[in-house]
């Protein structure tokens, strides 16, 4: 049942230092690219930004990436390649979809197989998932510059590009290579058209799988070509695709750990930092496992099922088990990512408490670069108390942290679980939410606010009970779209906006205004940050916010429905 979680741990654990040094090399600029390349960066390269202009120019190129999305998936009909001849999707499944993968989400409030044309896959879906991905890589790297007192930011540009052609790509490239050699299809004909021995017609999807599956999880995007995404057997066909897609989610966010040490020359710091993610990623996962694995369905109990040996089956694929689906949703939602290798809507309730707490705290690895800064706003926050208790204005790393800086870490850390909770009493009070969900009761309740927390926190997993999908714009009789489906398209792209860009501008402000502070010599009473004490002082802040911000909707989720039943609901 531990076999395949302390496998991924392992891999995790001893990958991670050696591409650490990797990513310090690329982002330091160390490495010597061909003449070709070398004056492309040049132009690239407008010259050093502070944090105002570095902001300035990631909101811009994200701007100039949702109109370019908007427009390109709008042309879906007409763009070749569509050789199964897709329709024009509805224009707030285009809005959501937009938004989605240039947020680093992959909120999918479509089937990809059903509703998006090679062209739409792979101009639209594949390049926002590389560019996302590398925005938030950029943003890390001006963070950390920040901490360590350089005079700019450096380039967001240079620095997009060389997350984007030095790391994204040729990891991805090698990844397809493995995946197509494991029978993942790559290939540009439509569907096949298949007649069975008794007569029936079926159609079998297919497409250039092999070039979307890689950087899915590399970025920490999760988007899959097919609706049920890492589940479908041309996406992850076997326990080997597994095993390298449940690493190649968390293995760049874990470097990132590395290369903060590195570029800071804080070795011990960020080995903290990787320590109190690593308890919190052990937590979730044995946690995960042991309620799946280890305990029945209690919705199968007094049904001729065999569940003694095997966990929760429901909605698991046999190839991989109860227990590495399991590891699955533990490392899919520390690493803010959506793809999923089983039906979320089928774990046990204690179950999905593991991917919530990975959502709501949004800090264990996370995306890449955003979980690292998100934990860093928790980290401004333990500086602060541990200040005051010892009686001495807060310093971290030999810079005071004043009321600028923690007016902007708390706006950061507190617009997270107001973007989900505000939207979610409201979709609950309405009939937006009881009318669009698929179970009544606790489960119900569980299927909204999980929709709302995957969206806040850049996730993009689902409990697939939710109707909240329109799809193509002309509207099939037979698959009617949900009933209430502009109103999850706006909201939660509205939701996923604020998640992702917020933070990403709040920890720039307070890193530059810290680069510009006066260095304060340390003494006997400086507060460290590289000891085990504070490390579990961390550990305990996150847990602690956490609890204070969230418990409630724990209780009113997975508690309820596993304790029940209860007076609740419809």
């Amino acid at each position: 049942m531990w076999t395949f979680p302390l496998i991924v741990l392992a891999l995790l654990v001893g990958l991670s230092f050696p591409l650490g040094r990797y990513l310090e090399w690329v982002i330091e600029g160390r490495y010597s690219a061909p003449p070709w390349l070398s004056r492309l960066e040049r132009r690239l390269d407008t010259g050093p930004q502070n944090w105002k202009q570095y902001a300035f120019s990631l909101i811009l190129f994200n701007t100039i990436l949702f109109a370019a999305g908007y427009v390109l998936l709008s042309l879906q009909p007409w763009a070749p390649p569509n050789p199964d001849h897709k329709g024009m999707l509805a224009p707030c499944t285009i809005f959501n979809t937009v938004i989605s993968f240039q947020s680093n989400t992959s909120l999918q409030h479509y089937f990809g197989e059903q509703h998006l044309s090679y062209f739409s896959q792979l101009a639209v879906i594949v390049w926002l998932m590389f560019t996302s991905g590398s925005v938030g890589f950029a943003a890390l790297a001006a963070v950390v510059r920040g901490l360590r007192g350089d005079p700019h930011m450096g380039n967001f540009y240079l620095d997009l590009w060389r997350a984007f052609a030095y790391v994204f790509l040729p990891i991805s490239l090698i990844l397809a290579l493995l995946f197509v050699a494991a029978g993942v299809p790559m290939t540009f004909r439509g569907a096949a058209t298949l007649h069975s021995a008794g007569g029936d017609v079926q159609t079998i999807c297919r497409g250039p799988v092999a070039v979307l599956e890689p950087i899915k999880h590399l970025a920490s995007v999760g988007g899959g070509f097919f609706g049920a995404s890492s589940a479908h057997p041309f996406e992850n066909p076997n326990g080997w695709t597994n095993l390298v897609e449940c690493v190649a989610i968390l293995l760049l966010p874990c470097a990132q750990v590395v290369l903060f040490g590195r570029m800071l020359r804080r070795p011990r710091h960020a080995l903290v930092l990787y320590g109190v993610m690593l308890a919190l990623l052990v937590g979730m996962t044995g946690w995960a496992v042991y309620w799946e694995a280890g305990r029945p369905n209690p919705g199968l109990a007094g049904l001729p099922v065999d569940q003694a040996t095997g966990g929760n089956l429901e909605g698991k694929e046999l190839r991989f088990g109860a227990p590495a689906s399991a590891t699955f949703v533990a490392v899919t939602a520390a690493g803010d990512c959506g793809s999923v290798d089983c039906m979320h809507d089928s774990l046990n309730p204690l179950t999905c408490l593991s991917a919530f707490v990975g959502m709501w705290l949004n800090c264990v690895f996370g995306g890449k670069g955003v979980g690292l800064i998100n934990l860093l706003l928790f980290l401004i926050l333990a500086v602060f108390l541990g200040g005051l208790m010892v009686g001495r204005t807060p310093e971290y790393l030999g810079r005071k942290v004043e009321a600028r800086e923690m007016k902007l870490a708390m706006i950061a850390l507190l617009v997270h679980p107001i973007i989900i909770l505000g939207p979610t009493a409201l979709f609950a009070a309405l009939s937006w939410g009881p009318q669009s969900t698929g179970n009544p009761g606790p489960h119900g309740f569980s299927e909204v606010l999980y929709e709302f927390s995957s969206s806040a926190s850049n996730n993009g997993s689902e409990l697939s009970g939710l109707k909240q999908t329109w799809g193509l714009n002309a509207i099939d009789p037979e698959s009617p779209p949900g009933p209430y489906s502009p109103q999850w398209d706006t909201a939660t792209g509205v939701v996923m906006l604020l998640g992702r860009f917020l933070s990403l501008i709040a920890a720039p402000a307070l890193t530059g205004g810290l680069s510009v502070k006066p260095a304060v010599p340390v003494t006997v009473g400086t507060l460290r940050t590289d000891t085990v004490v504070f490390g579990l002082f961390l550990l305990g802040v996150v847990l602690l916010v956490g609890a204070l911000l969230f418990l409630p909707g724990a209780v009113l989720t997975g508690a309820a429905e596993h304790f029940g039943p209860m007076p609740f609901g419809r």
